[in-house]
């Protein structure tokens, strides 16, 4: 008798699963830029996207795009650059070509309120070579050390990116490093003899630098998720001309790109 009450509340228990909804506050809508430009000036023609977005609800699958803007950049030497919607929310341009030490303004004109940021061009140095060899805790893992000689003439930052089977992104400033032959440095554990790994170099302004270090920091390594602590509002440098408190995320930006691949062997 007890083995069947036992038996029977056991049953009990296990159906008694339902789904529970969750109502997360959401708040309204906020426009994001993303204007990264990045040149290779080993390429012929370098085309550049502005991508113009809102954010959206948590479990939302889809980004809603935001259509119809007026997006230009214009320099305080008189150019001035349209980038054309050529799909929903994304502009571009093929025919700015940037310059050393000119200011560059992005001016983006969306639902009667404008959108502007300034920046300069920032270029970088080249990838010299890789070395790698085994480490880790199991020994088996590769490293990989990507050198670039610092320029000794200027404050320097810079982002590296690594892709492989998965994606890698490091900042590093040059505090202790300028003027000097140095490395960033990059760890694959599902990297084999024979993967082509490409290696990238990005120069940024200190500005990019200090919001892509909230972000990293922000992130850590739980990548967040709907019962974590939220992190504070990451701003970047795009102002709201026309209404402040509504301001939007993203970042404006004009950097020159190195990128070396390499076989792993």
């Amino acid at each position: 008798m007890k083995k069947i009450f036992f038996i029977l509340l056991l049953l009990g228990i296990t159906s008694c699963e339902e789904v529970v909804d969750i109502d997360l506050e959401e708040s309204e809508p906020r426009l994001v830029i993303e204007a990264s430009l990045v040149w290779n000036e080993e390429n012929e023609s370098n085309f550049q996207i502005i991508k113009l977005s809102f954010t959206a609800p948590y479990f939302d699958e889809e980004v809603p795009p935001a259509t119809g803007a007026l997006v230009k950049v214009s320099t305080d030497t008189g150019e001035e650059y349209l980038f054309e919607e050529v799909k929903d929310g994304i502009y571009q341009n093929d025919r700015l070509v940037p310059k050393e030490n000119i200011n560059y303004q992005l001016e983006v004109i969306y639902g009667e309120e404008v959108y502007t940021a300034t920046e300069q061009y920032i270029p970088t140095p080249d990838l010299l070579f890789v070395e790698q060899e085994l480490g880790g805790f199991s020994g088996d893992e590769y490293e990989f050390k990507v050198y670039y000689e610092d320029p000794a003439d200027r404050e320097n930052f810079y982002l590296f990116r690594y892709l492989n089977e998965r994606f890698n992104i490091q900042i590093y400033d040059d505090e202790f490093t300028n003027g000097n032959q140095t490395f960033a440095f990059f760890n694959d554990e599902d990297a084999a003899p024979g993967d082509l790994v490409l290696f990238e170099i990005q120069g940024i302004s200190k500005g990019f630098y200090e919001y892509m270090f909230i972000l990293r920091s922000q992130s850590g390594n739980a990548n967040g998720g709907p019962f974590q602590t939220q992190p504070s509002i990451v701003r970047g440098n795009i102002v709201n001309q026309t209404n402040p408190d509504n301001f939007p995320f993203g970042y404006f930006r004009l950097s020159e790109v190195d990128v070396l691949t390499y076989e792993v062997e």
